[in-house]
């Protein structure tokens, strides 16, 4: 374990990552799974993303958030996946303490934002659905950048505050962090300085930063579940729900597991489960998204028919005038 001294002390200067060491045989197996992961997830909200710009029809607020959560997910797999894979592929764990705290400043700016975005999203489509009359007035283009630039702006400072506190403990060994990647709190467990100030100061922010989000999102599903139940007409009714269902599913993914592996208790058995439910929300969730929306959604699908067919018929139709040229 390398070690920086400093006076009669002696501070870790790296960590290292146990992951998923109690499973030696899969490694390679593991490797090549992530990978094809990372790269279908990357090629999906990268493809949204472009669609979102390139395609005026889909110059709505409902897109508007889609291209910031998939920008969101393309960050946040990147943040982890890329060191995983390269401690899967050569066996060394080892992270240095600053990139540890990068990873950390990164996901957790990321997971904040999400929520907040997710939010928005939600309050848009009871906008949608239960004051139609009223959508275009009150989701405006300005509305909608104020929005999204909270959501990153929330992200931004409540892990900044978090990450300032961090930088004032000592670690004085041990240096093994039983996870895949430096979250918060197996991190804290290997301080030898006092946590109690930061570990308030988290808790605070985590209520702040997740609860109020999560309420404002579950009382919009309340009000356009209820508004969808009156519509009259079966077909009005599938019309109405198809539009928000996507956004139900992964908000159901992405809450459900971050209560699983923050709100349970930490015993033994649940670090190894909270490892596999931590794959849901870094792994899972960021592929899921691109595919649940574009999977479920038309426009979407009409988008990308448009920007792979277009370039092969033009492509046809130059070839057949150089053809008859």
């Amino acid at each position: 374990m390398e070690k920086r001294k400093w006076g009669n002390q002696t501070f870790v200067t790296e960590f290292i990552l146990l992951g998923f060491r109690n499973l030696p045989q899969l490694q390679r197996l593991l490797f090549l799974l992530i990978l094809v992961i990372y790269l279908v997830t990357m090629a999906g909200n990268i493809l949204i993303v472009l669609l979102v710009v390139a395609d005026r029809h889909l110059h709505t607020p409902m897109y508007f958030f889609l291209g910031n959560l998939s920008c969101l997910e393309s960050c946040y797999t990147s943040t982890i996946l890329p060191r995983l894979l390269a401690s899967l592929l050569t066996g060394d764990r080892t992270i240095s303490f600053s990139g540890c705290i990068m990873q950390l400043y990164s996901f957790g700016f990321l997971v904040v934002t999400e929520c907040f975005l997710l939010a928005a999203m939600s309050y848009d489509r009871y906008l949608a659905i239960c004051k139609p009359l009223h959508y275009a007035a009150l989701m405006n283009g300005r509305f909608c950048l104020q929005l999204a630039a909270g959501s990153w702006l929330s992200g931004f400072l409540a892990i900044t505050i978090i990450i300032i506190l961090m930088l004032q403990l000592k670690f004085c060994g041990p240096n093994q962090i039983d996870h895949f990647f430096c979250d918060f709190i197996p991190l804290l467990k290997l301080s030898c300085s006092d946590t109690q100030l930061i570990s308030m100061v988290s808790l605070f922010l985590s209520f702040c930063d997740t609860f109020p989000p999560f309420l404002l999102t579950v009382a919009s599903y309340v009000y356009i579940i209820t508004t969808i139940l009156r519509i009259p007409s079966a077909t009005g009714r599938q019309k109405a729900f198809s539009t928000c269902s996507s956004h139900l599913i992964v908000v159901t993914v992405f809450y459900g597991t971050l209560v699983i592996v923050y709100m349970l208790p930490k015993t033994n058995t649940m670090g190894d489960l909270n490892k596999v439910f931590s794959v849901f929300y870094t792994v899972l969730t960021p592929l899921f998204n691109p595919l649940i929306y574009s999977l479920r959604n038309k426009h979407v699908n009409e988008a990308l028919r448009k920007l792979v067919i277009r370039p092969m018929v033009m492509t046809g139709l130059q070839e057949g005038l150089i053809r008859r040229g």
